[in-house]
């Protein structure tokens, strides 16, 4: 299962989107995430989009696809897009495809609070 949320930042004329999802990231369960993510970042609603991957507990190429693909979308729709509360077992796997000096990954939401100025 995954979850949206939507957080105005203090200017309440931008927002965030903060997707949570939960359990694997896997080629078995990663078509609702794209489907949630795409539609983040082509929302006129949405400045930045940011993937809280706290509750993932494992991850496969095709969520690897996923978000890789979900980041060059928002760079092509000039959105910022990041990941945080990224577990150890997930981080692991993006340091050994190197995808953690692409991605922006930030340890927390209270960290992305005080960069993004999300209203709580």
């Amino acid at each position: 299962m995954q979850t949206l949320l939507i957080r105005p930042r203090k200017t309440q004329l931008e927002t965030t989107a903060i997707l949570q999802p939960q359990g694997s990231l896997t080629n078995n369960s990663v078509t609702w995430f794209i489907h949630q993510v795409n539609a983040a970042v082509m929302s006129e609603k949405h400045f930045s989009v940011v993937i809280d991957m706290n509750q993932v507990d494992s991850i496969d190429s095709a969520g690897l696809m996923a978000i890789v693909n979900a980041m060059k979308l928002a760079q092509r729709a000039n959105k910022r897009f990041c990941l945080c509360s990224v577990p150890r077992s997930v981080s692991m796997i993006l340091e050994l495809t190197q995808l953690d000096g692409v991605l922006e990954i930030f340890e927390s939401i209270s960290e992305l609070d005080s960069i993004f100025e999300i209203a709580a």
